[in-house]
């Protein structure tokens, strides 16, 4: 048997053995892997250098090695998402819906644990952690298969994990990390209907939509952040200013970072070339429409596959819109549903473009940024979300439950 069924097996076991664990039993699970990451602070640094290097030596762009490394503060905010995430309300077992019948059958429709989870995703070492400590928290167990230039980092997180989980009341084998990262290990786990009951993508467009298309186990679609700012006539300048530099500059690498500025003519004008020079200086390259272009000369010509584009880099898209119609029509047309802004202190421009723009999170004056779980209060995020069905947004706790219908009778039969 080959690593994956084999691990995919063990993952199914430890699933049922979780249905029976308390929330105290689980939360104590959670605090331990805290305090061990901690106490492997070092080690998993240490392993995270061989990466960096090994990332520097295959010419990674920085933006992907900002990604993978794991410094100090790192470590300890996946310890710090941990301790929050105790504190937050299980999900297991509430009761969604209550039904009395008339012949005297009672049900209760409950949340309750998915089973097992599959993530494949690239890079990014933070979410071995993240989707392991959400996975148990909702009693689901957990199958990693993470990339080849974050290999080593994974290894170490998942050794400490099972470390703290053989102090714990929770199964070890309730998570599990494919070591394999070859495409081959990858394609088998898109099939591994037998022991996974979902997997969700987390990386790139090009991962996203190769699990979509050839995965015959149920998937949750995670996004590409291709983020748009939509700067209105009556936008206070230096809100714009704020919301679009800290929307691109503050971490240029993640998702949630803007990819694409619409500013409204009249706006542009006022005030558009002093935001790119803004931009500029902060090492930003701009890709602008012929009217960016004729204003501000240091602008490259921006091509229609800008618009598509996630540049996850300390680059934007600029376009100049007739007004908020043409700048949700954009938005629609380009983006990847995800976040998107507007700034404007027009009531009913804000309304339209929030109730008309298609995307899991929309904001009226503020960043783009604070698309995340953390952000949102739900501790650790196993992924945004950009599908409609099941989960929306930043994924939570709630998110990783389904429900099951618990009926109680005394004797009643169906005529």
């Amino acid at each position: 048997m080959g690593e994956v069924k084999q691990k995919g097996k063990l993952a199914k076991k430890a699933s049922y053995e979780l249905l029976n664990k308390t929330t105290t039993e689980k939360n104590e699970a959670l605090l331990l892997i805290s305090k061990q990451l901690i106490t492997d602070m070092d080690y998993i640094i240490n392993e995270n250098k061989i990466d960096l290097e090994n990332g520097k030596q295959a010419g990674l762009s920085t933006s992907v090695l900002d990604r993978i490394m794991l410094d100090e503060k790192r470590v300890k905010d996946m310890a710090l998402a941990l301790e929050q995430l105790v504190k937050l309300k299980d999900p297991v077992g509430t009761v969604v819906e209550e039904i009395e019948k008339e012949n005297g059958l009672k049900i209760l429709k409950k949340s309750v644990p998915i089973g097992v989870m599959g993530m494949i995703y690239e890079a990014r070492p933070n979410v071995t952690i993240d989707a392991a400590s959400l996975s148990l928290k909702t009693g689901n167990s957990i199958i990693l298969r993470g990339s080849s230039s974050a290999s080593a980092s994974n290894m170490a997180l998942v050794k400490s994990v099972h470390s703290a989980l053989k102090k714990s009341a929770l199964p070890v084998d309730a998570v599990q990390l494919i070591e394999d990262t070859s495409r081959e290990t990858a394609k088998e786990l898109f099939h591994l209907k037998e022991y996974l009951d979902v997997l969700i993508p987390r990386g790139g467009k090009g991962l996203i939509d190769t699990v979509v298309r050839e995965a015959s186990v149920p998937v949750i679609e995670t996004g590409a952040g291709n983020c748009h700012l939509y700067i209105d006539q009556s936008a206070d300048k230096e809100m714009a200013f704020s919301i679009s530099l800290n929307g691109k500059v503050q971490r240029p690498s993640v998702c949630n970072a803007l990819e694409t500025i619409l500013m409204e003519k009249d706006w542009f004008h006022s005030h558009g070339v002093a935001l790119l020079n803004a931009l500029h200086e902060q090492s930003v390259e701009i890709y602008g429409d012929k009217m960016v272009q004729e204003n501000f000369p240091l602008a490259k010509e921006a091509t229609e596959e800008d618009w598509y584009t996630e540049y996850s880099a300390l680059k934007i898209s600029v376009k100049v819109v007739e007004d908020v119609i043409e700048a949700i029509e954009h938005i629609n047309t380009y983006g990847t549903k995800h976040s998107e802004a507007i700034v404007t202190a027009s009531e009913k421009n804000a309304e339209l473009f929030l109730s008309t723009v298609d995307a899991a999170c929309v904001y009226h004056n503020a960043s783009t940024r604070f698309t995340d779980g953390f952000e949102f209060g739900y501790g650790a995020e196993i992924g945004i979300s950009t599908q409609k069905l099941h989960a929306r947004g930043p994924m939570g706790l709630n998110a990783l439950t389904s429900v099951k219908y618990f009926v109680y009778g005394e004797g009643q039969v169906r005529n």
